[in-house]
């Protein structure tokens, strides 16, 4: 028996019951969301905007998360809480695609109704439905914008990926491959393309500590990268610090996703040149939406919602649709 797992099964059950209680009053809908971490700022955000919502739907929100991404135990643990304390929707941000798919068919089939926020699992149809980002259009476009920034300069690309095999990675990935005009798989896949063009490719976990390490290790690989392209801000935000400490900061083009506050900040101040805005505040709504909704009438949502996206660039350039950081701040992680 593995005693340290079931501790750490204890405690998080232990956490989630003492921080949201086991279920709403009478007729209250109870809906769970489970997000990959509790710590990065695109999840809390998306928490906020479910509180919001179920407060003004009349639902009791329970809420649980992996310790990292890619922690599905911790996924499963928070699921089966949720379902234990009467909830009949669930709303998920897979932190692993195939390994959370499982746990998800044994809600469904005691009739809580299962929808994927951000993230698709793989299969994709193994939810109920999917609120998200187009993350393959939100990577064409930084590849585009990146294509027009170098000006015609020969590219050297370094990528700080997620994790291999993750849906979202390789789309944002392949999306920006394929924006800047290299060969790229399609938005099924979930390889990582490559291309003579990039000449590092290195997992961030979406972690700014993670994406500076990734950083300094392309360099030494090759000091003559002229051009970044991250998973997400804080990524980025790692990967400047390591360019900036290397004395590059001012040579190399950094693009990235998210478009969150602290991300459209840091293009305003020329950290990064542009990034593909997201909207988590939209995802989460519309899944207690959709909670509450089904709870009254037992009318369950089905397949892919696009919650929209948006190039939010520093400087605008020739042939690229973008929004400028004045938009980019009022429009960021979705409020009003």
């Amino acid at each position: 028996m593995n005693t340290q797992a079931t501790f750490a099964r204890t405690t998080l059950a232990a956490l989630l019951l003492a921080s949201t209680g086991l279920a709403g009053a009478a007729g209250e809908p109870v809906i769970g969301l489970i997000t990959k971490t509790e710590t990065n700022p695109f999840f809390v955000k998306m928490k906020e905007g479910a509180a919001a919502e179920a407060k003004a739907k009349g639902a009791k929100l329970l809420s649980g998360a992996g310790k990292a991404d890619g922690d599905n135990a911790g996924q499963v643990t928070a699921m089966e809480n949720m379902i234990a304390g009467g909830a009949k929707t669930i709303l998920i941000t897979p932190s692993d695609s195939k390994a959370i798919v499982p746990a998800i068919k044994k809600a469904q089939a005691k009739g809580v109704m299962v929808i994927a926020l951000d993230s698709p699992t793989d299969p994709a149809d193994a939810t109920d439905a999917l609120f998200a980002t187009d993350n393959y259009k939100a990577g064409v476009l930084i590849g585009q914008y990146a294509k027009a920034a170098l000006g015609g300069k020969p590219a050297k690309i370094a990528t700080l990926d997620l994790f291999p095999g993750h849906p979202v990675g390789a789309q944002r990935h392949n999306g920006f491959l394929k924006g800047f005009g290299l060969a790229a798989p399609d938005a099924k896949s979930n390889d990582l393309g490559t291309a003579a063009e990039v000449v590092c490719m290195a997992d961030s976990f979406g972690d700014r500590a993670k994406g500076q390490t990734a950083m300094e290790n392309c360099l030494q690989k090759n000091p003559d990268i002229n051009l970044v392209y991250t998973i997400n801000e804080p990524a980025a935000a790692g990967a400047f610090k390591a360019l900036k400490t290397a004395g590059k900061d001012k040579g190399v083009v950094i693009v990235s996703v998210d478009g969150g506050c602290d991300g459209v900040k840091d293009v305003a101040a020329g950290v990064i040149a542009a990034t593909s805005q997201q909207y988590p505040l939209k995802m989460a709504s519309m899944g207690v939406a959709a909670g509450v909704e089904y709870a009254k009438s037992g009318k369950k949502v089905a397949g892919y919602t696009d919650t929209g996206v948006t190039l939010i660039a520093g400087k605008p350039l020739a042939g690229i649709e973008s929004k400028d950081t004045k938009v980019g701040t009022e429009l960021c992680w979705g409020k009003k």
